[in-house]
C-alpha cells in the first residue's frame, strides 16, 4: 500500500462514515424523515418531501459507496453536490464558523473540498474501484466531482429552492 492509497482509504472512510451517519440521522433519528422534510421546507424548498428523500437516501448511498471505494468520483460528486446545496441554501449567510448562530459553512466547505480531493485521488489501492479496474482519478476524477456535483447542485437549487425574500417595503 502506498501513502496515496492510505490517504484515499482514510479520506473515503471518514467522509463515507460522516455521510452515512448524516443520512441515517435524517431518516431514523430525531424527527425522522418527516422532521427532515419540515427542515427542507423551512429553508425554502418547494418539494420538501422529495428533497428530504433524495438528500437523505443519497447521503446513505454516497457514504456506502465511499466506504467501499466503489465509483469513488461519482460518490464524491454526490457529496460535493449535497454540500454545495447546503452551503448555498443554509450555511453561507451565517459566516465561516459552525458555532455561529445558524451554523456557518466551515463543515460543508471542508466536506466539499475533501470530496473534490477524493475525485483527484481516486479510490486508491484498497478499494472496489481498484479491484474491478475502474480508474478515474487525477484531473478526470476531479472534473467528474466538480462537474457532476456542481451541475446537480445548480439544478436542484434552480428547480426547487425558493427562499423567502426579505421585506423591502418602507416602514
Amino acid at each position: 500500500m502506498t501513502p496515496i492509497d492510505l490517504a484515499a482509504l482514510l479520506l473515503r472512510g471518514i467522509v463515507g462514515f460522516t455521510m452515512l451517519a448524516h443520512g441515517w440521522n435524517h431518516v431514523f433519528g430525531g424527527g425522522k424523515l418527516a422532521g427532515t422534510e419540515r427542515w427542507f421546507a423551512s429553508l425554502g424548498f418547494r418539494q420538501a418531501r422529495l428533497q428530504a428523500l433524495v438528500a437523505s437516501y443519497g447521503e446513505l448511498m454516497f457514504g456506502t459507496l465511499l466506504i467501499l471505494g466503489l465509483l469513488t468520483p461519482l460518490a464524491a460528486a454526490g457529496v460535493f453536490g449535497t454540500m454545495t446545496v447546503a452551503f448555498v441554501s443554509n450555511h453561507r449567510p451565517n459566516g465561516y464558523f459552525i458555532f455561529r448562530p445558524g451554523e456557518g459553512y466551515e463543515y460543508v466547505l471542508a466536506l466539499a473540498v475533501v470530496a473534490a480531493a477524493l475525485g483527484a485521488l481516486g479510490g486508491g489501492g484498497w478499494s472496489l474501484d481498484d479491484a474491478v479496474g475502474f480508474d478515474a482519478d487525477g484531473w478526470a476524477g476531479l472534473a467528474i466531482v466538480v462537474g457532476v456535483g456542481g451541475l446537480g447542485a445548480a439544478w436542484t437549487l434552480a428547480a426547487f429552492w425558493r427562499p423567502e425574500r426579505p421585506d423591502r417595503s418602507p416602514g
